[in-house]
């Protein structure tokens, strides 16, 4: 069937959650009140950007998971979730005495798969359509609303705890191979009618400015090979990277691609933010309040 010439699919963006568990009963309300406005305003998808949780308890990310199902929101069609670094270290854990003089990062590497394992095993719903035990990221999902295709094309970029390169567990990195399969022809191919979105948690830019202080903060959260994410997101044909971590409601440029910081849910719990994008390609973006 056509699509109608106003149709539009409209995306809601959240990003760092940061929530504490299920006593973080004030931050849980608000978030319902949230998710209960994606909800009645009828938005055909909604993304959240990582750090779903404070302090990588797996049992917390089920506090968003049943948030989720109260709004009628955990479906594959509905929402595309990935985690961040508190989702996936927890940096009390890292800087114990025994784990920090470890010279081995096999454990620390193996901690963060562990977790990412069980945050798929939580989320698979939103993952897969097939109940596919394996499926994880990197994440490519097309849906198609009316006549029109998006896919989001989702990476982790969480990297493990390090005492001399990640010592606040905040940097970001997707390996080299992960961003190859991304950029294979197969993919573009796959991805050629659709318009892409490309999704992370870290953010391609911090402050960026020359000064001293600024600069030993983005050190500290930096995406470090985030010209080779971006290169890929071009070869995709991506017409923008959402994502989080720099706890900022912005919308930036880099190489000519549009990226969108999602903020900080916890801080600005009443801001939300909205991507509508039309039959031909056009799109829009805007941050929104509670109630506009």
């Amino acid at each position: 069937m056509p699509v109608p010439i106003d149709k539009k699919v409209r995306i809601a963006h959240l990003s760092d959650l940061h929530l504490t568990g299920r006593n973080d009963l004030r931050q849980i309300e608000r978030l319902d009140r949230v998710l209960a406005e994606i909800a009645r305003k009828g938005y055909d998808h909604l993304v959240m950007t990582g750090d779903l949780i404070d302090s990588a308890n797996p049992d917390d990310w089920l506090v968003v998971r049943d948030a989720l199902v109260r709004n009628g929101l955990f479906e594959l069609s509905k929402a595309t979730v990935l985690p961040g670094n508190h989702d996936l270290i927890n940096l009390e854990e890292e800087l114990r005495f025994y784990h920090a003089l470890n010279p081995d990062d096999s454990g620390r590497r193996q901690r963060v798969a562990q977790r990412l394992e069980r945050f798929c095993e939580v989320f698979r719903p939103l993952i897969v359509d097939d109940g596919e035990p394996g499926a994880c990221f990197p994440l490519v999902k097309v849906l198609h609303f009316g006549g029109i295709g998006i896919a989001m094309v989702a990476s982790c970029s969480v990297l493990p705890w390090s005492g001399s390169d990640n010592p606040l567990g905040a940097r970001g990195y997707v390996p080299p191979p992960v961003l190859q399969a991304l950029g294979s022809r197969e993919v573009a191919d796959a991805l050629s009618d659709c318009f892409v979105i490309g999704l992370c948690h870290h953010a391609y830019r911090v402050y960026g400015t020359d000064a001293l202080l600024d600069q030993a903060f983005d050190w500290t959260m930096e995406f470090k090979n985030r010209d080779e994410f971006l290169r890929t997101m071009q070869s995709l044909r991506a017409r923008v990277v959402m994502h989080g971590h720099f706890h900022r409601f912005q919308m930036y440029h880099a190489d000519g691609l549009t990226f969108v910081n999602g903020g900080s849910f916890r801080y600005v719990p009443d801001r939300y933010g909205e991507l509508v994008i039309d039959e031909k390609g056009h799109w829009s973006h805007r941050f929104l309040r509670l109630g506009e």
